[in-house]
Formats: C-alpha cells, structure tokens, sequence
C-alpha cells in the first residue's frame, strides 16, 4: 500500500492572499468557501475536497529560515523565462538565477511571503534526447 499527498500545506500570515497568489501560478481552483481574513484557505485540484491541492494556514511565526521542501514548477504553455516575467509581476521576486547560457538551469523564485520556489524549463525547450 502507499500514501497520496492529499494537501501540499503552506504556512503563512495571510492564507487568503496566499491562496489567490498561488490559484494564479497553479491554475487550481480557490475554494468558493474562502473569504479573506479565513484562518485557512484551500486550493482545490478536483471538483470536490477529495481531490485535494493546496492549502494556506494562517501561523503567528513569521518564516525565519530557507525552505525544508519547495515547489519545482514547469509552464506548460509558454517558456521558463516568460513564465518567471508572469510570476514576477503577480507578486513573485527573484532569489537566484540558476540559468546557464546553452538554455538549461532554472530561476529561483520567491512568493509574497517569502517561500521558495524554482521556474524551470517547459517540456517544449528541452532537447529531445533530454529525459
């Protein structure tokens, strides 16, 4: 037997606004439930609760240290470097630029509260003999 991951769950001082930023990376869907000032806000990746996502839970700490865990994220219908300029101007900043001049690397990026994530390439800028 083995486990699903059911929730990717994110640590935050302002769920609602955390989950609005990342619905607009992720393309899940906030749960309609969801107001602001909520202690916790849910993204949803099915048509019910079942399906699971994200979710955003409101803690008196304020983030302190580098990620444990963290998000790799591939576009899907543009390139890594128009997707980091998108994320950027939802509210994302850069952190590092990992990129390297034959295309390949990745940009770290944060999201409005500090957590790191990483932009990497979309399946369409890799070379076919990639993996």
């Amino acid at each position: 037997m083995a486990s699903r991951v059911r929730w990717i769950d994110v640590d935050c001082a302002d769920p609602y606004t955390m989950a609005t930023f990342w619905a607009e990376v992720t393309g899940l869907r906030p749960d309609p439930d969801d107001r602001p000032g909520d202690e916790e806000c849910a993204l949803l990746s099915g048509p019910d609760l079942a399906g699971g996502g994200m979710l955003f839970q409101r803690i008196p700490e304020g983030k302190i240290a580098k990620n444990r865990i963290h998000l790799d994220l591939q576009p899907t219908d543009r390139t890594r470097d128009e997707e980091v300029e998108r994320l950027i101007g939802l509210g994302a900043t850069r952190v590092a630029d990992r990129r390297r001049p034959d295309g390949t690397g990745w940009v770290v990026l944060a999201d409005p509260e500090g957590n790191e994530f990483c932009v990497e390439r979309s399946a369409a800028e890799h070379s076919p003999t990639e993996g």
